[in-house]
């Protein structure tokens, strides 16, 4: 008797077989011929050598599916099973970037959060700037995970700067990782959004997907990745030339920062607004400029970040006069 057994990789086994294995119950049915065990990650298949290879044909398309999608319905295994992939490819949104956990569609929002998407197509550098909450990180992670599962790339890492906003690192509990580990929280959470945690803990096992502090990337070069640096206000000139010398072959990178929450010493260190003025006429690098607009979060946000613009404009324009009447003087 013909035997095979097929391991399965990265997959939610409640999702992917069903509750009480009431969907791999439904493949069964499809194949008579064929004793199916299913035993956690492992698929055991006993019987004709012609019918097993007919079910591994489609068994690899639901799997491709799941992959895709992170959900797989009875409704998708019976058209599968019945050769009906005309009606799966109609109902596949050509603007969704990726689907996240059960099944969830993750798509550019904004207008420029789609001019972001869209310049990733043709430039390898992109910096996405602009305020809190307009979903530049985001977009970038979505876009990174995106070209992972179409294999475009080996690798992710994101990266941020761990600048004290008023804390002290020093002080907090734990170890190095531990105490940097709460700057890349808001990484970790976009990324728990996209990929089911099996499969998120086995990329980040396997190096497939890293998360590390600006520092750490000192000395490596970066080829066959998507490379995003978050926060990038708060990166010194030598710093993100540092960062920015890391590129390697088929490499792409995403640097996303807000000019307004900058945490250094003075606005003048911050490298992300020098790279504005160094970089701007450089082919193939872009830069997409996020306002107000493209804000996604509470109605407030939106109130919030205009009220302290404009508080930051009459302060500008106040240091201004005084400047001016100051030399009036002399």
């Amino acid at each position: 008797m013909f035997e095979k057994q097929i391991y399965l990789e990265g997959i939610d086994p409640l999702e992917f077989y069903g509750v009480n294995n009431t969907k791999i119950d439904q493949i069964k049915t499809y194949f008579p011929k064929l004793n199916i065990v299913s035993r956690g990650n492992q698929l055991i298949i006993q019987g004709d050598e012609k019918e097993s290879e007919a079910f591994e044909k489609k068994f690899q398309l639901l799997l491709d599916h799941y992959h895709q999608f992170n959900v797989l319905s009875v409704d998708t295994i019976e058209q599968v099973m019945n050769n009906d992939l005309n009606q799966l490819e109609t109902g596949i949104d050509r603007e969704v970037l990726l689907h996240g956990n059960s099944g969830k569609p993750i798509r550019a929002k904004t207008p420029n959060q789609r001019v972001l998407v869209e310049e990733s197509k043709t430039s390898d550098l992109v910096f996405a700037i602009g305020p809190a909450g307009t979903g530049k990180t985001y977009t970038a992670i979505a876009l990174a995970v995106r070209a992972l599962k179409n294999r475009e790339i080996k690798r992710i890492i994101l990266s941020r700067p761990a600048v004290e906003a008023g804390e002290r690192l020093g002080f907090l509990p734990g170890d190095l990782k531990e105490k940097i580990d709460p700057y890349l929280q808001p990484l970790y959470d976009a990324l728990q959004d996209m990929i089911p945690a099996k499969k998120l803990e086995e990329f980040m096992k396997d190096g497939i997907i890293q998360i590390a502090p600006l520092a750490f990337m000192r000395g490596r070069t970066l080829s066959d990745a998507y490379v995003i640096l978050d926060e990038a206000q708060n990166t010194t000139l030598n710093q993100l030339k540092m960062f920015l010398t890391r590129m390697g072959m088929n490499a792409k990178f995403i640097i996303t920062g807000d000019e307004t929450q900058i945490d250094l010493p003075s606005v003048h260190q911050s490298g992300l607004v020098q790279a504005k003025k160094i970089l701007r006429n450089i082919k193939d690098i872009s830069f997409v400029q996020f306002d107000t607009r493209d804000i996604v979060r509470h109605r407030l946000v939106r109130d919030i970040v205009n009220a302290y613009d404009q508080h930051y404009q009459k302060e500008l324009a106040r240091k201004e006069e005084f400047k001016k009447d100051k030399n009036n003087r002399k």
